[in-house]
């Protein structure tokens, strides 16, 4: 089959997902918070953003590589963490680990991933980013901080954008908890998805097995859409940052800035990348979007940016670049593209976005990712495909 015949965009994968998966698991997956106007305004203004295109260039191959941290990588994006993504679908974390390590891009486990760093070691590429949700105890911290160095990871993520649980309610109509509890109404659910439940009757339940080792299976008290690692964590301040500083030998990043002038002291205390994000529209319905944000960062610093929310496209992976992203990373389309299609279908996403990239720098006459045009203000309002 030809993929690309059959799935040219990721629109038709995420169809193709939500038929596949129960719908608990698909309103974890798609859902923002309160009514998701950030979420919507993380593709409006995605939408909004256009450049100018050239004509007489001549014939030329695109060169997609960019260098980040030190080292040259081959796309100029990655995967983002997500918390229990082996509830997507089973072995989530290893397929898209895989898939990364094959393609020669960064792949990022998450604290809450329902497989710990220990499991993904043998999967990993030479791109292995770990993110951290803050625990409270400092031993816990240094141990985390061995456990993911001694797995292989090589970059620390710092995500600072989670002071409290969000609300979520699309995800708690679901009747979704942490750790998932299949209810009569969940597991008719369940039944009508037989390749998402034969995956998970051969793997079992996920959990946050990272958090074994600190915690025991109390959760009492805990909102529907907390779960156990909010039991270690805290709300991290300058302070926290220093400590991790000192503690982590390798790249350091800073994820969930919106602030220009946090950017600034972040800068000064040493850590060696900002990522732009609002959590995809997950945590605060009343922020601006991930795009609005990103000049005005890229103004405040020096370092590498990076940046996420929204991303569906090579287009959108090169206005993030033209407004003065260094990378770009996608959360929801990995998982999208592996629910769809299993392991193939991460890398499926991977060669469509990078065919993508080259046609819309082909019309841009952008030789390389260092030449994109200046961007544009597009006033019209854009024809959404139907999804």
């Amino acid at each position: 089959m030809d993929l690309h015949a059959t799935y040219p965009a990721l629109s038709d994968l995420r169809r193709r997902a939500q038929r596949r998966i129960p719908k608990f698991v698909w309103e974890y997956l798609d859902s923002g918070t309160g009514n998701e106007a950030t979420k919507a305004r993380n593709r409006a203004d995605l939408d909004r953003i256009g450049m100018m295109p050239a004509i007489l260039g001549g014939e030329f191959t695109p060169d997609l590589s960019i260098s980040l941290f030190g080292q040259t990588l081959p796309l100029p994006f990655g995967f983002s963490p997500i918390g229990m993504s082996g509830l997507i679908w089973p072995d989530a974390e290893g397929h898209l680990a895989r898939a990364a390590a094959r393609a020669g891009i960064p792949y990022s486990l998450s604290t809450v991933a329902s497989q710990s760093p220990e499991d993904l070691a043998p999967h990993l590429g030479s791109h292995g980013w770990f993110q951290m949700y803050p625990p409270r105890d400092p031993e816990i911290r240094k141990d985390m901080l061995q456990r993911a160095r001694s797995a292989g990871f090589n970059t620390l993520i710092l995500t600072v954008d989670v002071p409290v649980a969000s609300r979520r309610e699309r995800q708690v109509r679901s009747g979704l908890t942490n750790p998932p509890k299949l209810t009569p109404r969940l597991m008719a659910q369940v039944a009508m998805r037989p390749a998402w439940a034969l995956g998970m009757a051969q793997r079992g339940m996920p959990h946050m097995r990272m958090l074994d080792k600190y915690t025991s299976d109390a959760t009492a008290n805990l909102s529907p859409t907390a779960h156990v690692g909010y039991l270690l964590r805290t709300a991290p301040d300058w302070e926290y940052v220093k400590w991790l500083r000192d503690h982590w030998d390798g790249p350091f990043v800073i994820k969930g800035v919106l602030r220009p002038e946090d950017a600034a002291q972040l800068e000064s205390l040493g850590v060696d990348g900002i990522w732009v994000s609002n959590h995809a529209g997950r945590q605060f319905d009343g922020a601006p979007s991930s795009i609005a944000a990103l000049p005005a960062i890229r103004d405040a610093t020096d370092l590498p940016v990076i940046f996420d929310s929204g991303v569906e496209s090579g287009l959108d992976i090169l206005r993030a670049m033209a407004l003065g992203a260094d990378f770009v990373m996608l959360g929801r389309a990995p998982h999208f593209a592996l629910a769809a299609l299993g392991p193939r279908g991460v890398d499926h996403l991977i060669d469509l976005l990078a065919k993508d990239l080259s046609a819309n720098m082909g019309q841009l006459g952008a030789t390389d990712l260092k030449n994109l045009p200046a961007p544009i203000a597009l006033t019209e309002n854009p024809v959404k495909p139907a999804l």
